[in-house]
């Protein structure tokens, strides 16, 4: 358990990183290739500000801050659940083949959206995109899942093997659509692989906002079985605790949340390992704050990447997939040091 001090309790309480997610999200309306000022932010806000800049704030920038904030709870939140059913922090559902099964569907579709299903409307083939990428993510779940357990213990070495191994495939089997893709596929098959925001809209976040909204109440309803679940399985079912429903309940939300993510923002890793983690080295590992505490954590982590990639290298856009794999892939090198140094891995 984190020592109790006066910075956790001000910073790292919910209050604290409501406050912060506030503070990033308005900042961000300021930075990009078009940069803005106070003046101009307060008109709007006052409906004073016409032209370009109304444009730009309400068409573009507030979008695209709203798909971060909800696509980086949802990363979050699904690693921290994942975190606790196998019981291992280095669950994370890019780790784990979850990012890369639901990537897979994806592309398959919008390969098959241009070729068998290019009579549909397009709103039609998204959807179908979009349902793809959750069929992706469930059953690379359910694969990794099975693989990995045996009775009622789950190997974590053979949960990371499993998860390396299904990624592995998921991509090679994407190399190939790939390499067989025309332009026009390439350049969307290149989206989804590399992570983008800059495609948020209005109606796209007015489909994923109530999936989102979904995800994170199913999973927030489960904070104390999980909490339970960390003494592990047998302990939990004598206390209790239907850990078959809660196993489901899981699996099946964190599968819709990351599939509805990487049917919209392409791949974005490693959010579900870093920021779960760093929570419980501040705040502890009690559920019932560290899945809002992710909530709110995630979105934040994803703002600020979100600004910094489309701010780099501007007017150009840094991918923001990339970024956060800069990020986060050092950090599961330190993590998975980290276990290993305590022999928790094998």
């Amino acid at each position: 358990m984190a020592t109790d001090t006066p910075f956790r309790k001000t910073v790292f309480s919910i209050q604290g990183l409501g406050v912060l997610l506030i503070l990033v999200s308005v900042n961000a309306l300021f930075w990009g290739a078009y940069p803005l000022t106070p003046g101009e932010l307060q008109d709007f806000f006052a409906g004073k500000l016409t032209g370009t800049q109304a444009f730009l704030l309400w068409e573009i920038r507030i979008p695209r801050i709203v798909l971060a904030l909800s696509t980086g709870a949802i990363l979050a939140v699904s690693g921290a659940a994942l975190q606790a059913l196998f019981r291992n922090p280095l669950a994370d559902p890019m780790i784990l083949g979850v990012t890369f099964g639901a990537m897979l569907f994806a592309v398959g579709g919008i390969v098959l959206s241009y070729t068998l299903f290019s009579w549909l409307p397009v709103l039609v083939q998204q959807t179908g995109i979009s349902l793809m990428a959750f069929l992706g993510s469930l059953l690379f779940t359910l694969l990794v899942y099975a693989l990995s357990t045996k009775g009622r213990h789950t190997s974590v070495a053979t949960l990371l093997l499993a998860g390396i191994a299904l990624g592995a495939i998921a991509s090679a089997i994407t190399g190939l659509f790939t390499y067989f893709s025309t332009e026009t596929q390439l350049r969307d098959i290149t989206f989804w692989t590399m992570g983008s925001l800059s495609q948020a809209t209005w109606t796209m976040l007015g489909v994923f906002i109530p999936v989102c909204l979904l995800v994170l109440g199913l999973v927030f309803r489960q904070a104390k079985a999980l909490n339970v679940l960390a003494l592990g399985e047998e302990e939990a079912a004598l206390m209790g605790v239907a850990t078959q429903k809660v196993k489901k309940v899981i699996i099946i939300a964190t599968a819709l949340g990351v599939g509805a993510s990487v049917a919209i923002t392409g791949v974005i890793g490693f959010v579900g390992l870093v920021v779960p983690h760093f929570l419980r080295l501040v705040g502890g590992s009690d559920y019932r704050f560290l899945l809002p505490a992710a909530a709110l954590a995630g979105g934040t982590f994803l703002v600020l990447a979100d600004t910094l990639a489309r701010t780099i290298l501007a007017p150009a856009e840094l991918p923001i997939g990339i970024l956060s794999s800069l990020i986060g892939s050092p950090f599961f090198l330190w993590l998975l040091l980290k276990q290993r140094k305590h022999h928790e891995i094998f």
